[in-house]
C-alpha cells in the first residue's frame, strides 16, 4: 500500500495600493452617480422643473438618468469601467456645457466629475483598448 501526498500550492498576490485606490474612486463615482439618475428617472419635481429649463423636454431627463445609471454600473464591471468612464466624462462635457448656456449656473461640479471620469478612464486606458478591439 502506498500513500499519496498532495502538494498545495499557495498563490499569493500583490495588491497594489494604486490598483485599490482607483477601485475606491470608481465605487464612489458610481455612488454619486447612482444618486444623481434616481431623482432624474423617479420624477423628482426639481429635475423636472431643471430639464423644463433646459428646453430640450422631459425626454432628455430620461435619457440622461438611463446614461448616468448604466455608466455608474459599468463602472463595478472591470471589462467595462474604462468605457464607462469615458461615456460618463462625455455626458459630463454636456453637462457643463447645459450648465453655461442653456441654465446660466456654474459648471464647476460636472467639470470636477468630469476631471474624475477622465481620469479613471485614463488609467483604465488598457480594458478600453481591449473592449475597442473585441
Amino acid at each position: 500500500m502506498s500513500t499519496a501526498m498532495t502538494r498545495t500550492t499557495t498563490v499569493t498576490r500583490r495588491v497594489r495600493p494604486g490598483t485599490v485606490a482607483l477601485w475606491v474612486v470608481q465605487v464612489v463615482l458610481a455612488a454619486m452617480f447612482v444618486m444623481a439618475a434616481l431623482p432624474k428617472l423617479s420624477g423628482d419635481p426639481v429635475m423636472v422643473d431643471m430639464f423644463g429649463a433646459v428646453g430640450a423636454g422631459q425626454w432628455l431627463r430620461y435619457v440622461v438618468g438611463v446614461l448616468e445609471l448604466a455608466g455608474a454600473i459599468g463602472l463595478l464591471v472591470p471589462r467595462l469601467c474604462g468605457l464607462a468612464a469615458g461615456g460618463l466624462a462625455l455626458l459630463l462635457v454636456g453637462a457643463s456645457l447645459t450648465n453655461i448656456f442653456a441654465l446660466g449656473a456654474s459648471p464647476a461640479i460636472p467639470i470636477g466629475y468630469l476631471l474624475v471620469a477622465a481620469a479613471i478612464a485614463w488609467f483604465r486606458r488598457a480594458s478600453i483598448r481591449v473592449a475597442v478591439r473585441r
